[in-house]
């Protein structure tokens, strides 16, 4: 927002994936500094600091939005609603460290990560430190989403819908839950992308909007199918 309403392309056209990944970097950094000040390290606790630290930098976000040139809204806002349009072979460079990123940690952390299934005395009965486990996994996706959003802007409900749609056939370890989930997540956002573009030919529709429809419906179905207690 800062390079859109602020900077313009101060470095061409890296400006944007420069300035995106670079806050994915410092927000993600702040959120991991704020949990490990926390006198218990739970999941809860970690997604109540995500939750912090996305509402101020939300705030300082408006803040540029409508303090700045207002000529640059319709850039706001397709690059809050995600697109693909601002991928190119000359900037995958990004996304494919991101993803290597991603592909080590599995490799080298996948047992350990079956372990965080069950309760966190038993994993640190199987001499698992779960707090640092946590936070290698932590910095290693923040990485790799701030490389990606770099590109694309925020496209959401990919994240949530493909785990639950790949579980009935990956089980519950992540050797197989992972790479399947990469697969059709990538399926999945190619699909949307291509009815961004076709929907309202010839303009394109960010496709956030699409994922965000997909998206709604599945959590209704989650809802609806979560049998009563």
């Amino acid at each position: 927002m800062l390079v859109i309403t602020r900077l313009g392309d101060a470095l061409g056209t890296w400006s944007l994936p420069l300035a995106a990944f670079s806050g994915g970097i410092v927000s993600a950094s702040a959120v991991l500094i704020l949990f490990s000040i926390q006198k218990k390290h739970g999941n809860n606790n970690l997604i109540l600091c995500g939750l912090a630290i996305s509402f101020l930098f939300g705030a300082v976000t408006s803040f540029l939005v409508y303090s700045g040139d207002q000529r640059a809204a319709s850039s706001i806002l397709f690059w809050t609603m995600g697109g693909l349009g601002l991928a190119r072979w000359d900037n995958l460079i990004f996304a494919a460290i991101g993803v290597m990123c991603v592909i080590v940690l599995i490799v080298i952390r996948y047992r350990e990560l079956d372990t965080l299934l069950v309760s966190e005395q038993t994993t640190h009965s199987l001499g698992v430190n779960v707090h640092r486990l946590q936070s290698e996994v932590f910095l290693c996706c923040a990485f790799c989403t701030a490389s990606i959003v770099a590109l694309t802007g925020v496209v959401g409900f990919i994240g949530l819908m493909v785990p639950h749609l790949v579980r009935p056939f990956s089980g519950m370890t992540h050797k197989l839950a992972l790479p399947l989930v990469a697969i059709w997540g990538a399926v999945m956002l190619t699909l949307g992308d291509i009815v961004s573009r076709t929907i309202l030919a010839p303009q394109e529709l960010p496709v956030g909007i699409v994922t965000a429809a997909l998206g709604g419906v599945f959590v209704l179905y989650l809802v609806w199918k979560k049998p009563a207690r």
